[in-house]
């Protein structure tokens, strides 16, 4: 037992010597392995037992934390075509950027003192100029469209008050107060060719916001309330609907194309604000429910909201 321990006290001194360890690279790897395996875990700012790191574990934190390799330091054509692959998406995106940054610094401004150009004016100039020939047409197709604004919103109060799910109706106030901030904020002049109607949404020729359109959104909030609920049927009547609604008003000069995009887009973002804005409340209202059952008696089923958050 003397000879062994004599031989481990001289064995020891060699395996910290630099020179030694450059010498031997594998049997100092083994060894280094063996020691950080019995070692105590070390934890950010120092180890478990209050020492204070050393410069070799600040400098291995340093390498873990370094970003991996750039993608162009191993740049070739093969990478460039797997990376098109993967992401097909992106890569039209990418064309379509370079395209319009082409468009965008070589098109001719709008003189201020001309009215706006707008591309969905242009498609519809045929069915504007049969409504401006009919104006009973132009208020029955008005008509239509409140009608279609109080089938939103029927079905938006009833997923609330007789089903017990909030996010149709959350998605959108957030969008509602949003376009009130907006369109108070940046005041548009109507089209010159407006055709206005008593009969249209809002009711009685009153003035109204143009950004961004509240219909759209409010029609593609129920849309997507229908696909999480699997009335597949109703949803897409919705969307067929809100495609001729989106014509209309094009063609009654009633909003302009940007309204009716961002209009779409706003659907969407304010429906998964609402899905986040749940389930963060789900979650504190579960944790809370653990100490006192109180705090879980709210208007609407718990454990269906979050597990229809969970399913989306």
């Amino acid at each position: 037992m003397e000879e062994i321990s004599g031989n481990v006290e001289r064995i020891i001194p060699l395996c910290l010597d630099p020179g030694i360890r450059s010498r031997h690279p594998k049997a100092y790897s083994t060894s280094k392995r063996q020691e950080e395996s019995e070692a105590p875990s070390v934890k950010m700012g120092g180890v478990s037992d209050g020492t204070l790191p050393t410069n070799s574990n600040k400098n291995e934190k340093l390498k873990m934390n370094k970003a991996s390799p750039a993608f162009a330091s191993f740049l070739s054509v093969d990478a460039v075509v797997g990376l098109v692959r993967q992401h097909p998406v992106a890569f039209v995106f990418l064309l379509t950027l370079l395209v319009f940054m082409g468009v965008e610094y070589t098109i001719p401004m709008v003189p201020s003192d001309s009215p706006a150009l707008d591309l969905g004016f242009r498609l519809t100039e045929s069915l504007n100029a049969g409504l401006v020939e009919r104006p009973d047409l132009n208020s029955f197709l008005a008509g239509l469209n409140t009608v279609f604004v109080a089938m939103q919103s029927t079905y938006i109060f009833w997923s609330l008050l007789v089903e017990g799910r909030p996010r149709a109706t959350i998605a959108s106030l957030f969008m509602f107060t949003c376009r009130g901030i907006l369109g108070s904020s940046t005041q548009l002049p109507l089209p010159k060719e407006f055709l206005g109607s008593g009969a249209d949404f809002p009711v009685g020729n009153v003035s109204f916001f143009l950004f961004f359109l509240g219909h759209v959104a409010g029609s593609m909030i129920a849309s997507l309330d229908m696909r999480r609920m699997k009335r597949y049927k109703m949803a897409w009547s919705f969307d067929a609907l809100n495609m001729l609604q989106a014509i209309r008003l094009l063609a009654s000069r009633g909003h302009y194309t940007i309204d009716l995009a961002t209009g779409l887009g706003a659907g969407f973002l304010f429906d998964i604000l609402a899905g986040h804005y749940l389930k963060v409340k789900n979650r504190k209202r579960h944790i809370l429910a653990e100490e006192d059952s109180r705090f879980c008696q709210c208007c609407c089923n718990c454990k269906q909201t979050q597990d229809l958050i969970s399913s989306t």
